[in-house]
Parts: structure tokens; sequence; C-alpha cells
């Protein structure tokens, strides 16, 4: 297992972090492409988006989704795009309205949690949709799981067609009044997705300070992981991110540390299934 190299995902942006939290956040688009195509030489082979709008606010904004994923594209040939379709962008089928463009992957959350101010609503209908229109565009699910419900329901709509396998699936931990980063809970999620989905592969995201340390768990056990500022715009307690290239960078050097090798594009988009082509 050790010698499997390790997908780091980038999620450069994310609904919530802003210029007064780390002036180095990327916002615009032209930021984004930047930060992402740092993070792309720096070893991340996945990068995860939002957009803002003019104000940098979260928006579903197909437009703007775009014009990211073609300076993405464009500046960073093979990395693969993985569009959010998270709830804090947008409210009902507007949550979608992107798919069309046809993305190499697409975050999905297959049920509802408690976030820390909030509900994070995943209402049955509109995660069929979801999925529905990601099988129509052929587009490969992220599956977002911030509780063990949600690995349970993936398995079930990949065992009845609503999902193609075979999976991909990651753990997010950290998330206040949701699942906390406790190691024993991580063994735990493995052990039942590997029980349900057997043929499922999968990752982690630790938010805030627990970002470091469920990196390291994730690559420890031959997972794959995701950083960037979406989740943790530190270093550490005293020490901002300079950039989402050198959270990418942390995460490599752990690679290093357990001899995991950082997965190129390549190796990526083959332990993924995805095309190799950029665009279709």
């Amino acid at each position: 297992m050790s010698a499997t190299p390790c997908i780091i995902c980038v999620a450069i942006t994310g609904s919530l972090p802003t210029k007064d939290n780390n002036p180095a956040v990327p916002i615009t688009i032209a930021e984004q492409i930047e930060s992402t195509q740092e993070s792309f030489e720096a070893g991340a082979s996945i990068a995860h988006c939002h957009v803002r709008d003019d104000e940098g606010k979260p928006t579903s904004d197909p437009e703007r989704f775009a014009r990211l994923k073609e300076g993405i594209e464009k500046h960073c040939p093979g990395m693969i795009v993985q569009l959010s379709t998270g709830g804090r962008s947008g409210a009902g089928k507007a949550r979608g309205g992107m798919l069309p463009l046809r993305p190499d992957m697409a975050s999905l959350s297959v049920g509802s949690n408690n976030f820390p101010t909030r509900v994070y609503e995943n209402p049955p209908d509109l995660v069929d949709w979801l999925a529905s229109e990601m099988l129509a565009y052929d587009i490969k699910p992220e599956i977002e799981a911030f509780d063990l419900s949600h690995i349970i329901q993936a398995a079930a709509m990949q065992k009845d067609g609503r999902l193609k396998g075979p999976l991909y699936v990651q753990f997010v931990m950290g998330v206040k009044n949701a699942m906390p980063a406790d190691e024993r809970i991580l063994d735990f999620y493995i052990e039942t997705l590997q029980r349900f989905a057997p043929d499922a592969q999968w990752c982690a995201a630790g938010i805030g300070s627990a970002q470091i340390v469920v990196n390291e768990w994730a690559i420890a056990k031959g997972g794959h992981t995701r950083t960037g500022m979406e989740d943790n715009v530190r270093l550490d307690r005293d020490t901002l991110a300079p950039s989402n290239a050198a959270l990418v960078k942390r995460a490599a050097v752990l690679c290093e540390k357990y001899d995991r090798p950082v997965a190129t594009w390549q190796q990526a988009r083959n332990m993924l299934g995805l095309h190799h082509a950029t665009g279709r």
C-alpha cells in the first residue's frame, strides 16, 4: 500500500475564506488560476473549485465556472478539474448549473448534516438530480462524506445505478457539529467504506488546524488527501499560509515521509478512471 501514489487535491478558495482571513486567498478568476498553477507545479493533481461574485461572495454562476475551468485547462494541462456543487454557493438546481460544462469531476454530498451555524441541506430529490446530471455528462463524483450515513448512502446509490462506480469518497473531518478529526473514527470510516463498497477509493480532508493532522493520517493509511485554503488558511497558529502551493508542498513532504510518491496528473487520472484528454 505504501507504494501507491498519493493524489493531492487542492481546494483553492471555497465559499468562506476572505482576504481579511488571509490576503493570499485567491478570489478573482485570475487569482484562482494563478494559485492553481502554482499548486499544480507543487504536486496537486486535482483542483477543487468554487467561484465568487464581484463582491467576493460565493456563487454558482456557470459563466464564472467556465472561465475558471478554461484557465486551469490552459495553464495546468492534464490537471483534474473538480467543480463544487456545494450548498453555500446556491440553492436547489442552481447548485448543478455548471455541470453541463462537463468537468472531470464534481463534488457531491449525498446527505444532510449540521455545520457550525446552519444545516447543510442535501435533500434526497436534489441529490438524485445532481447524481443524474453527473451520469448524463460523464462526470465522476467525489462523494463528500460528513457523516457515517453518507458512506452507506453512496454505496446504495452505486448499487442501484444512481452513481457509477467505483466510488471516490472524501471523508471531511473537523467541521464543527459534524465529524470530528479523530483517528479511530477515520479507521472505522475506512473499514465501513471497504465493507459496503469494496472497489471504492478514499481521500480525507481536515478543517482548520486539523488539516495537517488528517493529511498525515490519510497518507500513512494509503489513502489520498486534500489541502488548500478552502479548509485552512494557516501553516500554524501564528503563521498564515503564504499560498495554496505552500499547503500542497507540506502534504508532499508527508508523502515523502511515508514513501508515497506524489501522484502525477496522469497517474491520478488512471487511478480515477478519467479521460486523459482535457475537454471532451
